[in-house]
């Protein structure tokens, strides 16, 4: 009977250790989907319910002063290091929907769809209107 209670409670905690790694919360590399080339961390975070990332890391030395200079509103000419970039997400099912991505490139604003396809791998679409016309990029939990 000891050995059954062990067992459980052993499964018990590895199932909740497994599934607080299961999350898009944390820090990401991101990959720009046109040349493969790793551009900035960002740490994505949780307030009030929501989701939001931030670039905390430039990764190109070039541009780690680069501010938003086709960003409208209060982003305009502001540093991208610190810029808030995803905005609003909430968890649908196995995806987080509902918020906004900014592309500081361009300073547009696209629809959001964030869904995690391994503990290590996260897809962040990005889409005007409907998901089919948008783009995809896929971005590696920082090490």
């Amino acid at each position: 009977m000891k050995n059954n209670i062990l067992i459980v409670a052993a499964l018990f905690f590895t199932t909740i250790f497994y599934a607080q790694n299961q999350t898009v919360i944390g820090k990401w590399k991101t990959i720009d989907d046109e040349t493969g080339k790793a551009k900035s961390i960002v740490e994505i975070y949780e307030k009030s319910g929501k989701i939001y990332g931030k670039v905390v890391e430039i990764l190109d030395v070039e541009h780690k002063n680069n501010v938003c200079s086709e960003c409208s509103g209060s982003d305009k000419n502001k540093p991208i290091l610190g810029m808030i970039i995803i905005k609003g997400l909430t968890k649908e099912g196995v995806d987080y929907t509902n918020g906004k991505i900014l592309d500081p490139k361009n300073g547009k604003s696209y629809k959001c769809t964030v869904t995690l396809e391994s503990k290590d791998k996260l897809k962040v679409r990005g889409f005007v209107g409907i998901s089919l016309f948008g783009r995809t990029q896929y971005w590696y939990r920082a090490k």
